[in-house]
Parts: C-alpha cells; structure tokens; sequence
C-alpha cells in the first residue's frame, strides 16, 4: 500500500512564497517604513501565511495516523530510505533528518530551507520506489515518523504547546537555540545565557536571589530591621546537547547544563566573587519513535516537576521568577534518576516511571548532639543515627541522610485538545538507626505523596492559568521552602511530618516581546512531638520555647531573654513580575525583567506565642542568550 501524497503544490506553494518573503525582508520592510498602508498589507498577508503553514501541519499529523492505520494492516512493515537532514534555518539538507530544538519538519519545509538533494527531488509520499532508488531520498516516513522528543512536544496539538525558548521558564527549564552545528554524525546545539542579577530587600538574608525562607528572621534579630542589596552574575548558564540518530526510529541524544550557583569555602564577596561551578542537569535520552518509549538516565528535573506537555525533558512548568528558588510551594528537584515513559494515542496519553536518589530533611530540635557526625541524643541516653558527614569528594559540611532504597514515581499525563493535565505520585523511604543500652535497631518507615497539575489556556498562546499541588507524609524536600521531612520518636525511629504544598499563576504574552506574570505559592508543614522529663522534643511542641522570638537580641542565649524555636507551619509568597525583550535577531536576544515579591512565614505556637515574620523584595535582571 502506498501512502497518497500530501497537498504537494498547495503547500508548496507556500514553501515558496515563504521563501521569498524570508529574502525580501530587509527591503520590504524599508518599503514599507515609508508607506504604512503597505506594511498592513503585509502583516495581513503574513497572517494568511502562517495559517497555510498551521494547515501543512495538520496535513503532516493526518499522515501520521495514515502511517499507523497503514502499519496495523501491513504488520509494521514499512521501507525506509535514508532521511532528510535539515540543519538550522537556512541551511541544507543532507542525508539524516534531524529537526532542530524547537522546530518540526512542517516550520523548516514552510519556511523554505534550502534543501540540498543533488538535482533529484524529494519524494514525500510513501516507500522507496526502488531498492536503486538514491540514498538521500526522503520519504514520509523518514520526514514525519522520524522524530524525537522536542518534535513530539511540538506535535501535541492541546492549544498550549511546548515553550516559547525565549520564555523565562523554558530557560529554567534548560532550553536549548536554534542553531545546529555538525560532527560528522552527531549533532551539537548549544544554550544558556548571561545573567546579570539584583535584588533589593527589607531583611537581611546572606543568599542572595536565591530565597532561602527558613532563614527569614524574626524580630530578635538585628538581621530583621536591616535592609540589604546584592548583585552577582553567578547564574549565568551554559548547555549542551550532542544528540545522533542511530536509525530511523531511535535517537541518542546526551544533556549538559552548568551555571555558577555555588560556593567553595574561599568564595567571597569582598574581592573576587569567586563562585564556582555547579552540576544543573546531565543526562541521556534514548527515544524511540516506532514504539513510542522514552528512557532517561541521569540527573534531571525529578519527574515530580509539573510539565507543559506530555513528559518531556525540558518541558517542565517552572515560573517565570528571577529567583533561582523559583517560587515558595513549587514541587521541584533536580536529581539523578531513570525513568522510562511511554505515549499512547498519538502523543495524547503519558505514562511515566522514575526511580530517583533519595534524601531526607530532619528536623531534631530538642535532640541534642550525641557527636559531630548525625548523631542525636535520645532523652533515654541512647541515640539515633540519622546520616553522616560527606568524605572525599562529597562536602564535609554536609550530613547525607541514611537511604535505604531509592524514591518511586509514577506519573499519568493527558494532552487533549485544550489544556494539559497529569496526575503524580511519590514513595519514600527514611531510614535511620538507634543504640539504646548498646542495643542497635533499624528504623525504616514509608512515605508519600501524590498530586497534579494543569495549564489551562484561557487565551490560546496569549493567557493561560497554571495550577498544581503535592500533599502527602515525609515529602517537604520536594517544595521550594525546604520544610523537614521527618523529625524523631522517642525510640529513635522517623516520625514523618504532614506537608502540602500548592502554586497558582496567571502568564500573559501580549505581544512577542513581552511577558507578564503572577503567582501566589505556599507550603505547609504539620507536627510531631513529645515530651520526656520536662523537655520538648519533636517539631511543632506545644511547649517549645517562643518566648524571646519578639525582642531583639535574644539569641544571645540570655535565660532573662528567652529563646525563639519557632519551627515554620507555613510559608506563603505572592508575586508579579515581567519580562521584555528589547533585541532580538540573529545575535541573539537581550531581555530586561523585574519582579516583586512578598513572603510572610508562620509558625507553629510554642510558649510565648505563634511569632511571625515577612520578606519583601524588588529583582531586576538583565540577559543575553545569544543562541536564542
């Protein structure tokens, strides 16, 4: 059975018409600055063409299903001859279709790329005509069925689709450009931008743009009533994606992306800002096409992170903030992991599993130290080991909880035609030891969580609304706040902490050079605890001591003074901010964005009270992404 060919000279009417509107641009547009009646001429004929090029698209996606109503009668068998590559725009084509980050084969055939086939032409239509036809002769299914998952999120027809790269979120999330360079085989596409960032805030918090909640002070310390500013560049950001098609149907591809985020022991603000390099995300993706499976190894968004369509690298959907904590209750990791999905009905339906490295947050207040290493004392002399320092190349500073098994996540994604929504859930396990009378004991106990997402578009690519929330046991890791896990019982063993936590935004694009957004967020932690010979323990004690959490110095350990324990029940932000973008052409794009932010954290009541505390603050941020 041959596959009947699409609208050939319709569309390639198109192409052409394209084509020469690509190279007459300049003068076009210095014709019509002097005759603005001809320039509405234009942008109106310029609509017409973007609507021939929705309506190539859709012809290409109903090949598609032709292909796989085809592939059911014919058992899967169809021939294939070597594809057609299509390197960036305006570039040529040669053996081995590889679509560039961000575009399908419909934009690039639209668009008039200059295709390369050495006086043949392209066949479009179905199987090779001949075991002798030339190698470099596409066929549909080399164009259409030759795909990965950047052209799959483009294929999800739900009035959302993937990100705008030039978005603030689809850079966090680690978008790369639009330009392609070539070794031999294998394909190199580069990302990142230049950062250049600033805050001004009403407390002081040494992190900054980086919103660290749980060290907002309180009034009894001078950090409350001081303002502070800093600026750095340490978040500008390089990537890297080499990727190669090893047949038709198969894709290897390998993931890089770095920035400055973190701190050596000798970095310092006074003289050389000296931040070092950190790990964002490395991985592997091995997608295959024909039986619509996705693998992925590596470190990488944890699949917990809400997506924009299906579930796709670099399609997570992450806020447009400048702070590099993203925004308080938004569900996040970044983290080794495998994951293998698979999609059903054409690209419609996702399912997903992950197992990925686990760590546990403690929260030990009223346990003392019983030594240096995660060791806490027990109020019946014993204690519990609840992890160790980091040694060798890990951060000695740091205290690495026991894991005995890594998380488990599942995930369920449905894109139809309005709107993307999933369903998620996580299992996890904190484990710990304890000695008591020399008598050593393993404590595992289980924890979990489950929640969903969706991106409602209101306006199709103009509004949309976002909403998503995780709730569970033993889960406060996986929000922005960083709030405790666990705490201890008694006997030593974890005794899991309640936790929510929700985000809800509203992103408007009014036109292609600006973005404006607004976001409220919020996480919550529950309690446990008990008492022993007259002493608090656990988080959240009725009886812990908040009497000194209103008077300025009282951290200074004076009994006239009182303490501040003060562990947070909640943290909330509310945000607005936008983006715009002020250049843009083939040397990239340069962006300016501000953003204003409030936080207010409460916290459980102790003796002295339920204290309070807020953050206010104004970003500014400029980049340049010249890939973009």
């Amino acid at each position: 059975m041959r596959i009947p060919p699409f609208s050939t000279h319709r569309h390639a009417r198109v192409a052409g018409m394209l084509m020469v509107c690509s190279f007459l641009a300049p003068p076009c547009a210095a014709w019509a600055d002097d005759d603005p009646e001809s320039l509405d001429i234009m942008e109106r004929q310029m609509e017409h063409l973007q609507q021939q090029q929705m309506a190539l698209q859709n012809d290409l996606m109903a090949m598609r299903q032709q292909i796989a109503r085809h592939r059911a009668q014919t058992g899967g068998n169809v021939a294939v001859a070597h594809s057609l590559q299509v390197t960036g725009s305006g570039g040529h084509v040669r053996g081995g279709w590889v679509p560039t980050e961000g575009h399908t084969a419909t934009a690039h055939m639209a668009a008039g790329t200059e295709m390369e086939t050495h006086g043949r032409t392209p066949h479009i239509g179905g199987t090779a005509a001949s075991p002798f036809e030339p190698a470099d002769t596409p066929t549909l299914e080399s164009v259409v069925a030759h795909r990965e998952e950047d052209l799959i999120s483009h294929m999800a027809n739900n009035n959302v689709g993937p990100h705008n790269r030039e978005t603030v979120g689809a850079q966090s999330a680690g978008a790369l450009g639009n330009k392609v360079f070539h070794l031999g085989p294998v394909s190199i596409i580069l990302g990142g931008f230049f950062d250049a960032a600033a805050l001004v805030e009403n407390r002081q918090v040494s992190s900054g743009i980086f919103n660290y909640w749980n060290a907002i002070p309180f009034r009894d310390s001078s950090n409350f009533h001081t303002t502070n500013f800093n600026g750095d560049a340490r978040y500008s950001r390089f990537s890297l994606m080499a990727r190669g098609q090893l047949n038709p149907h198969l894709t290897v591809a390998g993931f890089v992306e770095t920035d400055f985020g973190a701190s050596a022991e000798t970095t310092n603000p006074y003289e050389s800002n000296s931040y070092v390099p950190r790990l964002r995300q490395a991985y592997l993706t091995l997608d295959d096409s024909r039986a619509n499976t996705h693998f992925l190894i590596g470190q990488a968004w944890t699949m917990l992170t809400p997506d924009r369509v299906g579930i796709v690298p670099r399609q997570e959907s992450l806020p447009e903030t400048i702070e590099s904590s993203i925004l308080a209750g938004q569900t996040w990791s970044r983290q080794w992991q495998v994951r293998v999905v698979k999609d059903f009905l054409q690209h419609r339906l996702w399912t997903g599993l992950s197992i990925e490295n686990p760590a546990t947050i403690y929260d030990t207040t009223g346990f003392g130290t019983a030594g240096d290493n995660g060791e806490y004392a027990l109020p019946n002399g014993g204690y519990a080991k609840i992890g160790s320092n980091g040694v060798g190349l890990s951060s000695a500073t740091t205290n690495y909880s026991n894991e005995i098994a890594p998380d488990v996540i599942g995930k369920l994604a449905w894109d139809p035609h309005w709107g993307h929504y999933e369903v998620e859930g996580v299992v996890h396990f904190p484990h710990d030891r304890s000695v008591i009378n020399g008598v050593g004991q393993n404590h595992t106990a289980v924890a979990w969580g489950a929640g969903g997402s969706m991106i409602l578009p209101v306006i199709p690519h103009r509004l949309e609304v976002r909403l998503a929330g995780l709730a569970g046991r033993g889960i406060g890791r996986y929000g922005s706040v960083l709030l405790p896990d666990a705490t201890l019982r008694a006997n030593g063993a974890p005794a899991l902490l309640s936790s929510a936590q929700t985000t809800a935004g509203v992103i408007a694009h009014p036109n292609k050079v600006l973005d404006v957004y607004g976001y409220f967020g919020m996480q919550r932690s529950g309690r446990s605890s008990f008492d022993a010979d007259g002493q608090a323990y656990g988080y959240g004690n009725p009886l812990a001591d908040n009497t000194g959490c209103m008077t300025e110095g009282s951290n200074l350990n004076s009994a006239a003074l009182g303490g501040c324990t003060a562990n947070i029940r909640s943290v909330e932000e509310f945000t607005i901010g936008a983006w715009y973008r002020f250049i843009h052409g083939q040397y990239g794009t340069v962006q300016a964005g501000t953003q204003l932010a409030y936080s207010r954290v409460h916290t459980w009541g102790g003796m002295g009270g339920a204290p309070t505390t807020s953050l206010s603050e104004i970003f500014f941020d400029f980049r340049y992404l010249p890939f973009q």
